[in-house]
């Protein structure tokens, strides 16, 4: 059944719509957010038995209908759209990188040869800074950019991987046992190490929480997902859940905010995820004249929209009515790159 034009995928009765806020918004209780998601639940399921897996993809991408000047001022729209899902000029999160990098190598998770040549031979020789970061340590803050997501993401990744945190020791990824926790992506997977895997997993108090920093973790990893998967990040089963799980924890460890962690959140799986964030940007757009700089970072991260699930019936939704644009970049692999 088709929808009217200014109504999404998940859409409520207008009182009942959350408000436009501040990318870094007001602290919302537990039971609040709740409250806010109740409405949707019974859509998302309707919506993704009716889409079915994966069949929003068959359209992904493809170009917009229309010719001569509409076509034009809907390119100049996306691309002005898609720089503010991922700045040019990159985005500063409140946190600073500090001293943790060199424990990494000193740790053995970080090869610190095999993690240069693999830059060397992409044709993205690692920076002076970056490679200050790796061997110092540096007292500068995190600056999410086009040009570094990936070295953030393979930092980050090998962070999460090695700091000991109940998310991992007493978490889903446990489920099957220590001996079978080698066989997640985001274990198996990382490849840049000098040690096995199977030794390094959550084997050392690099952060150290506070229990109050270990709850404000919790509580954003329960709420953080990603497109890849249908997982948050407290089930840090892929490359960018673990990495997202690192970079949390270095926020909690420097006394970050549940807010603060949401909104680069936000920022950080924009940049891992481009194509997916820039739907969701338009899908605020299109239905709640909402930019995406003033969207609420719980709700464009949370399970209705940014799961793997989720996002299949954001991205119909966009394909049936005609919204569909490609972002100039691809989205996130779940490998070392």
């Amino acid at each position: 059944m088709s929808q009217p034009d200014n109504e999404g995928p998940y859409s409520q009765p207008k009182d009942e719509m959350p408000a436009p806020v501040d990318a870094v918004p007001g602290r919302h209780s537990q039971l609040s957010i709740r409250k806010k998601q109740r409405g949707v639940w019974g859509l998302i399921a309707l919506g993704i038995y009716l889409v079915g897996l994966g069949s929003g993809y068959l359209v992904w991408g493809r170009t917009l209908p229309g010719s001569g000047s509409n076509t034009t001022k809907a390119n100049a729209d996306l691309d002005a759209l898609f720089e503010e899902v991922n700045p040019s000029a990159g985005v500063e999160l409140p946190v600073r990188y500090g001293g943790f990098a060199p424990e990494l190598i000193a740790a053995g998770v970080i090869d610190y040869a095999q993690f240069v040549k693999l830059y060397q031979e992409i044709g993205a020789p690692l920076s002076e800074q970056q490679i200050a970061i790796l061997k110092e340590g540096i007292d500068a803050p995190v600056i999410m950019s086009k040009e570094n997501q990936h070295f953030l993401l393979n930092l980050f990744w090998a962070l999460g991987l090695v700091n000991k945190n109940k998310i991992l020791t007493e978490g889903p990824m446990m489920r099957k046992g220590r001996n079978q926790v080698v066989n997640y992506a985001s274990t198996g997977g990382w490849t840049l190490a000098s040690k096995p895997v199977s030794e390094l997993y959550a084997s050392l108090p690099i952060l150290a929480l506070t229990s109050e920093q270990q709850e404000r973790l919790e509580e954003v990893a329960a709420g953080v997902y990603r497109p890849c998967c249908d997982n948050p990040t407290h089930f840090p089963d892929c490359n960018h859940g673990m990495a997202m799980l690192g970079l949390l924890e270095l926020m909690a460890s420097q006394g970050a905010s549940v807010d603060e962690m949401f909104a680069a959140a936000k920022t950080v799986n924009a940049f891992w995820f481009p194509q997916q964030a820039l739907e969701v940007a338009v899908l605020f757009k299109e239905t709640e004249n909402v930019e995406f700089s003033q969207a609420e970072a719980r709700q464009v991260v949370g399970q209705p929209l940014f799961s793997g699930s989720g996002f299949q019936v954001v991205h119909q939704w966009l394909a049936q009515n005609g919204k569909l644009g490609q972002v100039p970049e691809g989205g996130g692999s779940c490998g070392v790159k």
